[in-house]
């Protein structure tokens, strides 16, 4: 027979394994999601306060569209980041074909840490240095000048270094018999290449570019160094207000950007449930 300590050992025991971890989850989830519903509240105060809710308002969504510093700033932003997410794409599927299908060449060694350097280099740092190249080179040959293709350079500069490391990762985990098969069956590199790698590594090429093209969107340290007269990206707005004092408009800004990242990820994931489904059902 078991005595009453151990029973209750046994049962706190119990309630630990079942309760506790969830519990944990959720507060680390509250933790992190709270500020951005009090975001979200604010965003529709009919005053100024950020510490009392006094009414319900869309008058902060109205001084946004007014705001042409915010809106010149979102739309920079975008165009910014779709040529970054889509340049970072690119130019880290070269870099990650080299490094999984080529496996001794020399200077790899060399490649490989230039091509990580930006992963764990701060980004201050990358931004002084590119200013400083930019400085020197437009010095030298009077182009180019800072602003928007800076701002590109130096994002996909960052943004590849991340593309690297999610496409090689799925190179890596690829079977290279189905493209040796398609070589077999009489296909030409090219065609192997469009028609039997591509599609197999294509989830990891849309990771990497929205992975790229948030980093770009989101970033304010290079944009602040390598930006120009008159170029200012909506994260260096959003700065510059939040240094002067609180401005509501920055919260319905912020909304709708969580609204929009929000949509794009329930939609992403019914896409990927419905694709898994219908692929398991032909599998069956």
């Amino acid at each position: 027979m078991k005595s009453p300590g151990s029973a209750i050992a046994t049962s706190v025991s119990r309630f630990a394994e079942n309760h506790v971890g969830r519990l944990w989850l959720v507060m680390v989830f509250l933790f992190l999601y709270i500020p951005l519903f009090f975001l979200i509240i604010f965003s529709f105060n009919s005053t100024r306060q950020d510490g009392v809710f006094t009414g319900f308002s869309l008058r902060w969504y109205q001084a946004l569209l007014d705001d042409p510093r915010l809106v010149e700033g979102f739309f920079l932003s975008l165009k910014v980041a779709l040529i970054t997410g889509t340049l970072s794409v690119v130019l880290g599927s070269f870099a990650a074909f080299v490094l999984v299908r080529y496996r001794r060449f020399s200077g790899r060694t060399l490649f490989y840490g230039l091509v990580n350097a930006p992963l764990v280099m701060p980004e201050v740092i990358i931004g002084l240095s590119l200013l400083l190249l930019t400085v020197a080179v437009q010095r030298t040959f009077g182009f180019p000048e800072r602003g928007f293709i800076t701002i590109v350079l130096g994002h996909t500069l960052l943004g590849m270094a991340y593309a690297t490391v999610v496409i090689q990762s799925r190179l890596s985990e690829m079977d290279r018999s189905i493209e040796e098969a398609a070589m077999d069956l009489g296909c030409r590199p090219m065609q192997v290449f469009f028609l039997v790698t591509l599609p197999n590594i294509a989830p990891a090429l849309v990771s990497a570019w929205l992975l790229t093209f948030t980093l770009s969107f989101d970033d304010v340290v290079i944009s602040e160094f390598l930006s120009g007269p008159g170029v200012t990206t909506l994260p260096q707005v959003i700065f510059s207000y939040a240094r002067r004092g609180v401005n509501p408009s920055i919260y319905a800004a912020a909304t709708i950007l969580i609204a929009v990242v929000s949509l794009g990820i329930i939609s992403y994931s019914v896409f990927m449930m419905r694709r898994q489904k219908r692929l398991d059902k032909e599998l069956r």
